[in-house]
């Protein structure tokens, strides 16, 4: 472990796994029906905080759906703020496909098991242990630093981040950086190939509604107006179609680092470059880059008919659209071209694409809190394949990372743990980011 002073102390190291496992057996499932309630988990945030010296605000949009936002004075006032979030809301778990019970919060054999370990109320928690960490030694960081906890970042964010943004952006004045979910996890590319991404961008999301119309009739006749026919094939070229490379200056600096750091020489900015035989090349590492050299579409749900044996007449399918940034113009033109004369297309939730730049001093300074404690390590840019918060806090200026540090062991596949099944943390990885984050929010 690096040697540097730190205010994260033994109770921080218990703090942080303790929170975690409590987080999680509070149950905030979003099934993007509007039923979830994030308020428990929003107060025993807050009262933690509080712990802390803190005030924190609760707000809500919608009774039950609850945010969170406090903020820590730094010592310099003329210093830009820095915005560190995280949502309090988590995926649906069926309990019986998982090993342990998802939201029991169980710590077995050194690991934090349940929903949200890794999405995100791991995270949640190393801010937690952080703040009351530097309120035990006195700390306050050089900038202030807005805490925020969100609802609602599972479906549209209505209720979370984009209502904080578009009705109380006053708490988040001077704030000019934000960190947050998905980034800084170690990536074991090979032997003796750490990677740890640090995200500075994110493709833009494109939730779509296809409705194909008809002439509803008899099951037995034949029907060369038939809407789900129409839906089907529309859908088919949807899902079969292949989308052309388009590299962002993200994307760019990461296949060019990661070419270095495979020793291949490769010239990213050539014409004619091929990206995807480039990847070829990279083995496991590959997997940080391929989800976002293009815009992409999954068709994911079918809404037809009421009765075998009629031909409905309208019929609805829903498709999981993401855009790189810059490429929203190729992603419409090319819908309307596939979804053909006879289907409707229009978008469900649709939010910007993000890039942040990689010549920071913000993106410096979290480089050099992962190598401080992996000196071993490698950074390299990042850009997330889906969304985040940071896409709402965006309209008020602020520029948003992926930095929620974990070192993680061999064979843990940190991706799998999104939305997966028995989704957990290891203890050790808790440690190393609070300690991360720490070092980080004091040199931000």
């Amino acid at each position: 472990m690096a040697d540097v002073t730190t205010p994260i102390d033994v109770q921080a190291l218990d703090e942080v796994v303790t929170f975690t496992s409590e987080l999680i057996r509070i149950d905030t499932t979003n099934r993007g029906g509007g039923d979830c309630r994030e308020r428990p988990a929003a107060e025993y945030a807050a009262e933690r905080l509080a712990g802390a010296g803190l005030e924190p605000t609760l707000l809500e949009r919608t009774p039950g759906r609850t945010n969170v936002v406090a903020r820590i004075e730094g010592t310099d006032p003329s210093a830009d703020a820095l915005l560190v979030h995280g949502h309090l809301d988590v995926v649906p778990a069926e309990p019986a496909d998982w090993a342990v019970h998802p939201f029991s919060g169980e710590v077995r054999d050194g690991v934090v098991w349940g929903r949200g370990a890794v999405d995100m109320k791991n995270m949640d928690s190393m801010i937690l242990a952080v703040v009351r960490a530097w309120a035990r030694a006195g700390i306050r960081p050089r900038r202030d630093i807005v805490i925020a906890y969100t609802s609602d970042e599972e479906a549209s964010a209505i209720d979370g981040s984009g209502f904080l943004a578009d009705h109380h952006p006053g708490l988040f004045e001077g704030c000019t950086e934000g960190v947050s979910e998905s980034g800084a996890f170690s990536f074991h590319a090979g032997p003796g190939m750490t990677l740890y991404p640090i995200a500075a961008g994110e493709r833009g999301t494109a939730w779509l509604k296809l409705t194909a119309h008809g002439t509803a009739g008899h099951g037995s006749k034949v029907n060369r107006a038939n809407a789900v026919t129409r839906l089907s094939a529309a859908v088919a070229r949807i899902g079969e179609y292949q989308w052309p490379v388009r590299l962002t200056p993200t994307v760019r600096a990461a296949l060019a680092e990661l070419a270095r750091l495979h020793g291949i020489e490769a010239d990213v900015e050539a014409d004619g470059f091929d990206a995807d035989a480039l990847m070829a090349k990279f083995g496991r590492a590959a997997a940080l880059v391929q989800p976002t050299v293009r815009n992409s579409a999954n068709p994911t749900m079918l809404e037809a008919g009421y009765k075998l044996n009629v031909i409905p007449g309208h019929a609805t399918a829903y498709v999981d659209g993401r855009m790189v940034p810059g490429g929203e113009g190729e992603f419409k033109d090319t819908l309307d071209r596939l979804t053909g004369p006879d289907v409707e297309w229009e978008f469900h939730h649709r939010e910007v694409a993000l890039q942040a730049p990689l010549d920071s001093p913000a993106y410096a300074k979290m480089r050099a809190a992962v190598e401080l404690f992996d000196p071993d390590g490698h950074v390299v840019p990042y850009c997330m394949p889906g969304g985040t918060d940071a896409k709402q806090f965006s309209r008020l200026g602020i520029t948003g990372y992926g930095f929620s540090p974990l070192k993680l062991p061999v064979g843990f596949d940190y991706a799998a743990m999104f939305h997966g099944v028995d989704e957990r943390v290891p203890v050790e990885a808790l440690h190393f980011g609070v300690q991360v984050l720490d070092h980080y929010l004091r040199s931000a």
